[in-house]
């Protein structure tokens, strides 16, 4: 933040700028807001980078005498992405979230939503996002169309303006012939899918989606992924918090792993599968006798040690170059003429990701408060 600095710049152009010899730099806008200090008028010039959605810089957050529920929060996220916070109950996900919807006052540190700042200001983040909540908000005695337009109007569009954005999100979820049934006759996916149409009325850039799939049967979960994916191919930016490990790997193009209260490991679901291993290949084998012959000839094809399960007959490997590993070690299983029930090429998982990196912590942290 710069102050005193003459007249007001303003920016959106992926170009650099200079305020009083300040180098902006590119894809950023320069926000600057006039106030009253000291019987003299002052103005704060923010810099905003245009790429970030959402950031966080070192958010702190403690429940009374509690462990800190958020403990040097970090977040980066880009524009017209879904990226998703993953962690065990107690983590400090939910937290994260009031914070950064303003629904919460953080101890310490920054935070930015669609250009804005938290603190500073909430009026105009609040214009510029939606939240759906672990619970539903919609009303189970009005219709579907009814609490789009209750919702349109609490927003204070006109009534004519409000029936007209209830219709184009209707249409939008795939909810238009259910639109003057009761939400109470509504399955689980559909009411949530109208919660998520409701918290688009204001078409806002930055969706906030708290654990939105928390109870919904499988086919429940996979029509609201398809309406999550349909809104990030229409330019939204999801911040999605989910204990479900599929559907972080479904959704997210990135994620945070948060464990007591901070990000301990970042990126795309296929770079934190690599930190705990690459691709391994499993064979089966149909007998005991033979796992000692199959260990030794797995370890010589592939170049690794493998790992035995005596109990399962399984023969377990790393390897690299997988096109061609898999196709060697089943010719010198032919070969050694023993017999198989399988042989595959397993990758790591979220799951393991989620245990390797947060070990037993939830337990620890159950005392958190709605967090």
């Amino acid at each position: 933040m710069l102050s005193d600095v003459p007249g007001l710049l303003l920016s959106s152009q992926n170009v650099a700028r200079q305020c009083k010899g300040i180098d902006i730099g590119v894809q950023c806008t320069v926000q600057c807001t006039s106030y009253q200090f000291g019987g003299a008028m002052r103005k704060d010039v923010s810099v905003i980078d245009l790429t970030q959605a959402v950031t966080a810089v070192d958010l702190r957050k403690q429940y009374g005498k509690a462990k800190p529920a958020l403990d040097g929060f970090n977040l980066a996220v880009p524009f017209g992405s879904v990226h998703g916070l993953l962690g065990p109950n107690g983590a400090g996900k939910s937290t994260a979230v009031r914070i950064l919807t303003t629904l919460l006052q953080a101890d310490s540190g920054s935070a930015q939503v669609a250009g804005f700042d938290i603190g500073r200001q909430p009026q105009n983040v609040r214009r510029r996002i939606g939240l759906v909540g672990q619970s539903a908000a919609v009303d189970e005695v009005l219709s579907g169309r009814q609490n789009l337009i209750l919702f349109g109007r609490l927003f204070h569009l006109s009534t004519t303006k409000a029936k007209q954005r209830a219709d184009e999100l209707l249409h939008q979820f795939g909810l238009t012939e259910a639109a003057s049934r009761t939400v109470k006759q509504y399955s689980g996916g559909m009411r949530r899918r109208l919660d998520l149409a409701a918290s688009l009325i204001m078409a806002p850039p930055v969706l906030f989606l708290d654990e939105p799939t928390t109870g919904l049967d499988p086919r429940s979960r996979i029509e609201v992924w398809d309406s999550v994916r349909e809104l990030v191919r229409n330019g939204t930016t999801v911040l999605l918090t989910t204990q479900y490990l599929e559907e972080a790997d479904q959704l997210a193009d990135s994620i945070s792993v948060i464990n007591r209260g901070q990000v301990i490991a970042e990126g795309s679901p296929n770079v934190l599968k690599s930190q705990i291993g690459g691709d391994r290949i499993e064979v089966v084998a149909a007998r005991s006798g033979d796992l000692l012959r199959l260990n030794e000839l797995v370890g010589r094809v592939v170049g690794g040690k493998p790992e035995v399960d005596t109990i399962a007959r399984r023969i377990s490997c790393p390897v690299s170059g997988t096109a061609t590993a898999l196709t060697d070690v089943f010719a010198a299983v032919m070969r050694a003429e023993i017999q198989i029930e399988d042989l595959g090429l397993r990758r790591p998982t979220l799951d393991e990701v989620f245990l390797n990196l947060t070990g037993d912590s939830a337990g620890e942290r159950e005392a958190e408060v709605a967090a």
